[in-house]
């Protein structure tokens, strides 16, 4: 049976909230991207917080990629995917990708499971980031990217981030679970029920 833990909205505000000082000292973000679909809402509640006064909200760029996949026996339950897909990327002909050359970006997701969609998000944007300092001649400009999520499940990971990114402290996860399954508010199609099964957990 899967163990399932149920995250309400007021928990992801306060999550947000309470990692919000860290990125500003941390990572100092002037631009996130949002991994759909579940890194959309942290992103923009975190926005609130990394405003400060006098200073432009911090744009929120978004990307899709996908990993789960519906096992379709006992309800609504999914497990993770081997191959990621992508639902949506950023216009390499536009100047989204022009914009992220010698910026400080946080990549925003709400879990951190096997690590293999983080993975694929950070080795892809660095190279279409390279390959538009080249085409720009943009090549001393320096990109760095910062990873946040929800929560970081406890585990043996798949997938792998660049060794400057641990060393350099520029990973951050609100929370660290056990191997569960995490049934986030956005996924609940009755709200009321999905908050009564988060009251009556063990705290």
């Amino acid at each position: 049976m899967v163990n399932k833990v149920y995250v309400t909205y007021n928990q992801v505000h306060k999550l947000c909230q309470d990692s919000a000082d860290q990125i500003l000292n941390d990572f100092t973000p002037n631009l996130m991207i949002a991994i759909g679909g579940g890194g959309y809402v942290p992103a923009r509640i975190l926005r609130s917080f990394l405003k400060r006064p006098g200073s432009a909200n911090i744009p929120i760029q978004a990307i899709g990629l996908s990993l789960y996949e519906n096992l379709g026996k006992d309800g609504p339950v999914e497990e993770p995917g081997t191959k990621v897909t992508r639902t949506q990327w950023l216009d390499l002909s536009s100047l989204e990708m022009a914009n992220l050359i010698g910026k400080n970006i946080l990549i925003v997701d709400e879990v951190d499971d096997t690590r293999t969609t983080l993975e694929y998000a950070v080795k892809e944007l660095q190279k279409d980031v390279e390959t538009a300092k080249q085409k720009l001649g943009r090549e001393g400009e320096k990109t760095k990217f910062s990873i946040f999520v929800l929560h970081n499940k406890d585990k043996p990971k798949k997938g792998h981030l660049p060794e400057d990114m641990h060393s350099e402290n520029r990973y951050l996860a609100a929370h660290t679970v056990g191997d569960v399954w995490i049934c986030y508010p956005w996924e609940a199609t009755d709200i009321d029920e999905h908050d009564r099964l988060a009251l009556s957990q063990p705290t």
